[in-house]
């Protein structure tokens, strides 16, 4: 039975899934959650205050941090493995070694920099061009939402870029803690959703090789009993 390209490309999907899962600590599942965006846009400061409950006020930029938090999400516990990247220009050539490893990812700019917005397209091309797939899950993320009176950003344009990008969008606040926790819990959720999917469409797939199989021997019978 021949495959299509699409139905190859979720059996390779499903098996990677499989492997994903098999990534557990203490029985619970680890993901693997990669935080990107421009420089200056608050993604330390996000994910500081979503593991440590504390924002600070300045943060020295770094090449990448590494982070581990526990939580409960729809009452399935998990271990958030985050890794927050550097948005500095001269730390680019590293985002394909950032994005083969990540699960999901989280794509933020600053309602305060028009330019870290428009940036958020080439970070989601990024993804899809290292990954080969569209069907990578991610959250689009508007942060600084405290600095209202410095916004450049509407709320409406980061939801349109969000139904464009096929992703849940949120508007944040790492220094008020302001949905901070809602966008590393949905983003669990999106790979959960896509794992459930993946699956599905490797069980239809093995549901016709199985028909094909059974349909070869048939005619494999019925071929001989005329020759015999």
């Amino acid at each position: 039975m021949q495959i299509s390209g699409h139905e190859g490309s979720d059996i390779r999907m499903v098996q990677a899934t499989e492997n994903q899962r098999q990534t557990t600590r203490g029985g619970q599942r680890i993901y693997k959650i990669v935080v990107l965006g421009d420089g200056g846009v608050g993604k330390s400061a996000l994910t500081l205050q979503f593991v440590t409950h504390s924002f600070l006020e300045y943060h020295d930029p770094t090449i990448e941090d590494a982070y581990q938090h526990q939580a409960v999400i729809d009452g399935e516990a998990a271990l958030l493995d985050i890794l927050d990247t550097a948005g500095q220009m001269e730390f680019t050539a590293m985002r394909d070694q950032y994005t083969r490893c990540g699960e999901g990812f989280i794509i933020c700019y600053s309602i305060t920099d028009r330019r870290s917005f428009e940036e958020a397209v080439e970070y989601k091309n990024q993804i899809e061009r290292v990954r080969h797939s569209e069907n990578i899950p991610i959250v689009l993320v508007g942060n600084k939402y405290d600095l209202e009176h410095q916004r450049k950003v509407a709320t409406e344009e980061g939801q349109s870029l969000a139904r464009q990008l096929s992703c849940p969008f949120y508007e944040t606040s790492a220094a008020l803690r302001h949905f901070v926790d809602d966008v590393f819990h949905a983003l669990v959720r999106e790979i959960r959703k896509k794992e459930k999917e993946r699956l599905l469409v490797a069980e239809k797939v093995k549901k016709r090789r199985s028909m094909w199989r059974r349909l070869r021997s048939v005619l494999r019978f019925i071929f001989r009993k005329r020759r015999s």
